[in-house]
C-alpha cells in the first residue's frame, strides 16, 4: 500500500539517489550534478521553489514527484509542473505512480491550479501508456526548447548590463 508525504529533511539522501536512478534509467548517468546540499537548500530553504512528495511502502521511499509550480499567462492561474517522477522498478505495478500523481492532481484541484504538466522522452512507451491511462494527453504541437551549458553561458553574457 503506497503511502503519499510531502517530503522530509531526511530523506534527501534517499531522493539524491532516486535522482541519479531515473538519470540511469533515461540513458544519463553521469548527467547528475545535484549535490545533497543543494537539494536540501531548493527543498527547505527560506523561500522554496521547488517541492517533493515520496511514495512510502512500509515506511520506505519506493518513488519520489518533485515539482514546482508555473503560470498559464491565458488561464490566468497557476499549475504544477512536474520536473521529475520516478519509482524504483521493483516497486512499480503497485500504485506508487499513480498515487504521486494523483496527490499533484489533489493539490492542484485544492489551490485552484489550471493543470499538472510534464514533459517525457519520447522512447519510454510504458510511462506513455501509463499517463494515457490516467487520462493525460500529449501536447504534440508544442516542441520543448532549452537553453543550457556553454549557449546559456554565450547568451547570457551578451548585453550583460540589460536587466528584467
Amino acid at each position: 500500500m503506497s503511502h503519499i508525504r510531502p517530503v522530509r529533511p531526511e530523506d534527501v539522501p534517499v531522493i539524491l539517489q532516486l535522482v541519479r536512478d531515473l538519470a540511469t534509467y533515461e540513458r544519463e548517468p553521469d548527467a547528475v550534478k545535484a549535490t545533497e546540499e543543494g537539494l536540501h537548500a531548493a527543498l527547505f530553504g527560506p523561500a522554496p521553489a521547488v517541492f517533493a512528495h515520496v511514495a512510502e511502502d512500509d515506511g520506505e521511499v519506493q518513488g519520489f514527484a518533485l515539482w514546482f509550480r508555473n503560470f498559464s499567462t491565458w488561464e490566468g492561474v497557476h499549475g504544477i509542473y512536474l520536473e521529475d517522477l520516478y519509482v524504483r522498478p521493483e516497486a512499480r505495478g503497485r500504485g506508487h505512480g499513480r498515487a504521486l500523481l494523483r496527490t499533484l492532481a489533489q493539490i492542484a484541484v485544492e489551490r485552484g491550479y489550471a493543470r499538472v504538466e510534464w514533459a517525457v522522452l519520447d522512447w519510454n512507451e510504458p510511462s506513455i501508456g501509463f499517463y494515457r491511462s490516467l487520462g493525460a494527453r500529449p501536447q504534440d504541437e508544442w516542441t520543448t526548447f532549452r537553453l543550457t551549458g556553454e549557449a546559456l553561458a554565450e547568451f547570457g553574457a551578451e548585453n550583460a548590463g540589460v536587466r528584467a
